[in-house]
């Protein structure tokens, strides 16, 4: 596929004209209507599955598989205006693209697709906001029936970042903050894009010259147009009433209210598509990389760190390596010291949060399961370079827990315990069921999927639950969110004591040295906490969401991320900021609060959620399941053992194996 085309624009604004129009040039392939499904059919890509947010997504949601899954799925629906299917491998097919969503995707897209072209089309905002009031009435255009914590009509069109701070009766104000939110968030994206691969149309022009605008747009795409237009244009598939110039006086009223919100916005958009009419240079071509025609191509990722000349040092000093997740980039990160630099290795997991490390076990919780590792030192001896390795982790189990949102996990006496958040529950494992609780909240009434209070940070005292922290006392759905900024709690499992309230965000709880430590996330905060008397008093202020935290002797290893402006994160102190925040792993002394050293990532990583050390492990590897190590490796036990050869045992072959090698067996 060669530069693809994607319109962008607000809801209702013509965009269904414009792209049925378009689709009768013969070079162009498209899918027939909008894609709604072939995005949110993908798991990752779902809204619910990322905290029903918005329709927002950026390059840090895409993976290889979701880049490939996402052309595959464009590519097998595409059809000519004649409605005959794409050839997979025929060269250079040019697809045209249209849903009022990728307003919000315009990241993701380019990700995708580098080479893709955009087509930017304005709407004035007192005519296209009075129609997306008009489509909300009509019942037509509903696109999330049972929005979580939504009351109002049924949520219709695209759900922008910040729904949540909207009024559920003033329909006005919502369809005014879903134009401005699109054109904002076109323009902002559209500025970090080439520009010589962009181009704007208004509406208004659109439609009173149609043929000049289309060969124009058709021009700048270098396709062909062998078709006429008539003078009377035909009415799109989503139209609702035809075009009136006075359609705008039903809502006269309302537009008065809404317009001054939107007024910066619009002259921004303005200036762009008067700037925009044609490219602003000549095109460059993108240079893609080689594969079949039809192969999705992942895109290179940018996974960019720097770190402080203390870390790798403190790392050796100590005999420790570090295991970090990002649910956001979907990794595990390994970081280790080689010589005087930190090396940074990354394992590809799907949604990783929750972690559990010993140098002997690992438990890692992901979008639908929780994968069990464990450390085969013997197989680190194979792994190239040689005796570089001193661990190596090897998938043992999975279990299927379904989509609970897994927060913090800990090995205990009992094996592994984890926080069900989706479930507001404290939880292990059994072979039978996907999870068994054993403990919520006492203000929790019911056990139901609804992530009424958030519940997030574990802590074990003596191989048993102890601690955990919850971001709202809160027993109804999404509850935590109305009190975000200050309502986090820290409570006791044992006695179901509320031993503090009032925090931002709080997560991460920890003993260490005799004392409780908690991260208050939401200022970038590493607090101890007074058992007895709830005091929680702030050690360090570090420039970041704190969560994920480990410690070792007088250190701490802190988590930090970025946090996007969205929904989740808006209204806490940190956002407030304007200060940097950064992504990485902080170290701070915890008798002083001095920063001694960082791990910052400055690529396509931008939240991190787990921190693991692994003492007395200096350079372990994970392997990913496809390694042909994984075929010829097993673990058996003891008395198992003893009737293997010592040869195998050990992991050593004769030069006479080694022409026909066997598979060996490991304690």
């Amino acid at each position: 596929m060669k530069d693809p085309i994607f319109i962008l624009a607000a809801p209702r604004s013509g965009s269904s004209f414009l792209f049925e129009t378009l689709a009768r040039s013969p070079d162009l392939f498209t899918v027939g209507g909008e894609s709604h499904q072939i995005f949110e059919t993908i798991e990752a890509l779902r809204p619910e599955n990322n905290e029903w947010d918005s329709n927002r997504l950026t390059e840090h949601q895409t993976t290889p598989e979701i880049i490939r899954e996402v052309r595959g799925r464009f590519l097998a629906k595409l059809r000519d205006r004649n409605g005959s299917p794409a050839r997979p491998t025929a060269r250079n097919i040019r697809m045209l693209e249209k849903t009022p969503k990728n307003a919000l995707r315009i990241p993701f897209i380019r990700k995708v697709y580098p080479d893709a072209l955009f087509i930017y089309l304005y709407r004035e905002p007192r005519d296209n906001i009075s129609s997306i009031i008009d489509a909300w009435r009509s019942g037509r255009f509903v696109m999330y029936p049972d929005l979580p914590g939504w009351q109002g009509l049924p949520w219709s069109l695209l759900l922008i970042p910040g729904w949540r701070d909207l009024p559920h009766e003033d329909l006005a104000r919502i369809a005014a903050a879903q134009w401005e939110s699109a054109h904002r968030i076109i323009l902002d994206d559209l500025a970090q894009a080439p520009q010589d691969r962009i181009c704007s149309v208004r509406y208004d022009e659109l439609t009173g010259d149609p043929l000049a605008q289309v060969k124009r747009l058709c021009e700048f795409a270098q396709v062909k147009w062998d078709d006429e237009l008539n003078e009377q244009l035909p009415l799109s598939r989503h139209t609702l009433t035809p075009p009136d110039p006075d359609k705008w006086k039903n809502n006269e009223a309302d537009l008065e209210r809404v317009l001054p919100q939107v007024s910066e916005t619009a002259q921004r958009a303005e200036a762009f598509v008067s700037e925009r009419k044609q490219p602003l240079l000549p095109r460059q071509p993108v240079v893609l990389p080689k594969g079949g025609q039809g192969q999705a191509q992942p895109a290179a990722e940018d996974l960019r760190s720097v770190h402080t000349k203390s870390m790798p040092a403190i790392c050796n000093q100590l005999g420790v390596s570090l295991l970090v997740t990002t649910y956001q980039a979907g990794k595990l990160i390994i970081a280790r010291a080689d010589g005087q630099v930190l090396n940074t290795h990354f394992r590809l997991f799907q949604k990783p949060m929750g972690m559990a490390a010993t140098p002997s076990h690992l438990a890692i919780g992901t979008q639908n399961e929780i994968q069990i590792l464990r450390n085969m030192p013997d197989v680190a001896c194979k792994l190239e370079p040689k005796n570089k390795h001193d661990a190596c982790y090897l998938f043992r189990n999975v279990h299927i827990t379904g989509d609970i949102d897994i927060h913090e996990m800990s090995w205990g006496e009992e094996g592994l315990w984890f926080i069900n958040t989706r479930f507001s529950c404290l939880c292990t494992l059994d072979l039978e069921h996907s999870f068994v609780p054993r403990w919520r909240p006492p203000f929790i009434s019911a056990l139901s999927p609804e992530d009424r209070c958030h519940l997030n940070g574990l802590c074990l005292e003596n191989g048993k639950p102890k601690y955990v922290t919850a971001l709202g006392q809160s027993d109804k759905p999404q509850g935590w969110r109305e009190h975000k900024k200050d309502g986090g709690i820290l409570m006791e499992v044992t006695t179901n004591r509320l031993i503090c309230s009032g925090l931002s965000m709080p997560h991460s709880p920890r003993l260490h040295q005799g004392q409780l430590w908690v991260l208050e996330s939401g200022k970038g905060g590493l607090c101890t906490v007074d058992i007895h008397t709830g005091q929680v008093t702030t050690i360090a202020t570090l420039p970041g969401f704190t969560r994920g935290l480990s410690f070792a002797g007088d250190l701490a290893f802190i988590g930090l991320s970025q946090v996007r402006e969205t929904a989740v994160f808006s209204g806490i102190p940190i956002t407030q900021q304007k200060d940097e925040r950064n992504c990485g792993v902080w170290v701070v002394n915890i008798h002083n609060g001095q920063i001694v050293g960082f791990l910052k990532f400055e690529g396509s990583v931008q939240e991190i959620f787990a921190v693991e050390l692994l003492p007395g492990i200096r350079f372990p590897e994970v392997l990913e399941p496809g390694n042909k190590l994984l075929a010829t490796s097993y673990m058996l036990p003891d008395e198992a053992l003893r009737d293997v050869p010592l040869n195998l045992r050990s992991g050593e072959q004769s030069p006479a194996d080694a022409a026909n090698p066997q598979p060996n067996a490991y304690a």
